[in-house]
């Protein structure tokens, strides 16, 4: 009886298992989708039908946010409703999937004149019966536009934007416009931007006359505060957002709202609060790249036009629009000397565009994984190589030169990239910096830093490296090889910098006599960096060994090293940066030549001791209780013997 029972119950169970699973499955589905409907309501604006606000006066009211449509506007505002200057919330003036007329003229003027008596070479851009909403309908037109001499002598050129729906009259100036079926706004067609300030360079072996000439002349030319330049770029892509619906005007964004069109008369629903809203028409200038423009003067006379029409997504539309404004704003506070709340002075955003633009799609692709790629790469080798170092309880094969020149040379390759930050991106300043404080790190588990008395000395203290413990006596060897090493490399190195500081100095222009110091530093340590992996090597090759090398780190180290030669054809970057990451690979391949000759078994404890990850030996050794002095003297005289060399213990 007991085994039916529980026969019968075990159905059950499963029954009320799935039911619950069902019901589980179907409330999480409902409440994905009330979040997805909370987030579209928050993103795409509406939903609410009363909303509390403040009027003109100041006091709190309710309005409806149920905007009629334009049609049916009162002639009066309700009894008790005050009307409000900056309207709460917009809708569409005109049904969704209108057709509409456009036409575009240009002028150095941002009075519109009549279109009548505007010439047919100012009017760029015509076009009738434009679906709002239909995604597939799309026209462009090219021309040659003359430039106006008021933009040649750092003028705008403006472009006047006839929109209105299909048939309507166009022209405001006319007696019979009407402002319900059309909209007239200006738009500058050119950009004022700042241009970056070119620092000037001087041989520093010139003559005080001739410096003080350069100087002299550079008093002149140089303003006081940014240099602004009128730009011009050729292409101007427009773009109507369909289907955007009401939305709340005072909480939007700016970089939106700019782009918004109110009805003309000022006119309000019953309640005073609410307004109608045009068509946006997106003045698309995210893809207009500087290095795409042209600079207007006066020896330019005419130019190419090409403008697109077509429909945009609201999302890509405000997206771009955001991002486009930010970057602009940054370049303007980086021009005029104020704080950046960004960081960046939208050079980066720039960079980015042109890869999008430039790159062939499966390098871009390529580049994108490398990216994600280099970061995950860059961390585990950080991480690793912190690992390896704290679990480290000697310095055998350790080259203690090689660490210190290598957290020297790094920091001149960091003061190199922040005296040209112009040419250099965040990521890779952000990624030198780690690597410096990493590798300062890594001293001070290898040695002791102690500060010492220095009597007899211009300064009285001085930096001492002091060994942790009693060297073994493979770590004198070590030590040795690592002098050895550096003493070649001296002879080596210092003449071909010698003569490289007198080259750059003779022939080369700089700054400042820092820069040139920073210059000559970096232009060594790019050409010769690689030597300071050759200690290493040198080690390795002496002790006929790389079990004490930190494998995990150096080959991600050396795999980021193909990710950086990847980079350097679509990173921007100092054109020394860029030939560095060439360099690293030749080290790359010794090391794996290496790796190949002296094989390391890691099921076994190394030649010193190591058996890969420290923390595995020392559990294991925590773990056995202490050999017995016969245990140990057995030990003794089989090791002596050297008839039970292939005992050792095993990693765990």
């Amino acid at each position: 009886m007991p085994e039916g029972n529980g026969a019968q119950r075990q159905p059950a169970r499963q029954e009320e298992q799935q039911g619950s699973s069902v019901v589980s499955k179907i409330l999480q589905a409902v409440a994905m989708w009330a979040l997805m409907q909370l987030v579209m309501k928050q993103f795409m604006g509406g939903g609410q039908k009363t909303a509390t606000v403040q009027d003109a006066t100041g006091q709190t009211v309710q309005v409806s946010t149920s905007v009629p449509p334009y049609e049916q506007r009162p002639q009066r505002l309700d009894d008790g409703a005050v009307y409000n200057r900056v309207p709460q919330l917009i809708a569409p003036i005109w049904p969704e999937n209108s057709q509409v007329d456009i036409i575009v003229t240009v002028s150095p003027s941002f009075v519109p004149t009549s279109l009548k008596q505007t010439s047919a070479d100012k009017v760029v851009f015509q076009e009738e019966k434009f679906t709002i909403g239909n995604w597939s309908d799309a026209r462009t037109e090219e021309r040659i536009i003359d430039i106006p001499t008021e933009v040649q002598k750092n003028g705008t050129l403006w472009g006047h934007f006839y929109v209105g729906l299909s048939g309507a009259l166009l022209d405001p100036t006319q007696p019979n416009y009407d402002p319900g079926s059309a909209y007239h706004f200006v738009w500058p067609l050119t950009h004022y931007i700042p241009r970056k300030k070119e620092s000037k360079t001087r041989n520093l072996l010139a003559g005080k006359e001739d410096a003080v000439e350069e100087a002299e002349e550079g008093e002149v030319e140089q303003p006081s505060g940014p240099i602004i330049t009128n730009y011009y770029h050729p292409n101007i892509s427009l773009s109507f957002i369909p289907n955007t619906g009401s939305m709340p005007f005072a909480q939007m964004h700016p970089a939106v709202r700019q782009f918004l069109r109110l009805e003309a008369t000022g006119a309000r629903d019953g309640t005073g609060q609410n307004t109608w809203y045009y068509p946006i028409l997106f003045v698309n200038t995210f893809w207009q790249l500087k290095s795409q423009m042209t600079i207007i003067n006066e020896t330019i006379k005419a130019m190419p036009m090409r403008i697109d029409l077509n429909n945009l997504a609201e999302w890509k539309f405000k997206t771009m629009a955001s991002i486009d404004l930010s970057a602009k704003e940054a370049a303007r506070a980086a021009a005029f000397g104020n704080p950046l709340t960004t960081g960046s002075d939208g050079s980066e955003i720039e960079m980015i565009k042109e890869i999008f633009l430039d790159s062939n799609p499966i390098l871009l692709c390529i580049t994108i994984f490398a990216s994600i790629a280099h970061m995950i790469l860059e961390t585990l080798a950080f991480g690793s190589d912190i690992a390896h170092y704290r679990k480290k309880k000697d310095n055998v094969g350790i080259s203690v030169r090689s660490i210190l020149a290598n957290v020297f040379m790094q920091t001149i390759i960091f003061l190199y990239l922040v005296d040209q930050s112009q040419n250099t991106s965040w990521m890779i300043l952000g990624s030198q910096g780690v690597g410096i404080l990493i590798e300062l790190w890594k001293i001070t588990t290898v040695v002791n830093v102690r500060i010492r008395p220095a009597p007899g000395s211009i300064i009285p203290y001085r930096i001492s490296f002091e060994d942790k413990h009693k060297l073994s006596e493979t770590e004198e060897k070590t030590k040795e090889y690592d002098e050895i090493a550096f003493k070649y490399m001296y002879i080596a190195g210092v003449p071909l910098l010698i003569a490289y500081a007198i080259y750059s100095l003779i022939y080369d222009t700089h700054k400042s006599w820092y820069s040139f110091v920073i210059a000559t530093l970096v232009g060594s340590v790019y050409a010769y960096g690689f030597l300071m992996m050759v200690p290493s090597l040198y080690i390795n090759y002496r002790l006929k060994s790389v079990a004490h090398m930190p494998g995990k780190a150096m080959m991600y180290k050396f795999l980021n090293t193909f990710i950086d030669d990847l980079f350097a054809f679509t990173i921007k970057m100092p054109f020394l940066h860029r030939l560095a990451t060439f360099r690293d690979d030749i080290i790359f391949f010794i090391y794996l030549y290496q790796r190949w000759a002296y094989k390391v078994d890691y099921t076994r404890v190394n030649e010193f001791g190591q058996g890969g990850e420290d923390g595995a030996v020392e559990e294991k050794k925590a773990t056995f209780p202490a050999p017995t002095e016969e245990q140990t003297l057995g030990t003794t005289s089989e090791k002596a013997s050297g008839t039970e060399t292939a005992k050792a213990k095993k990693r765990k």
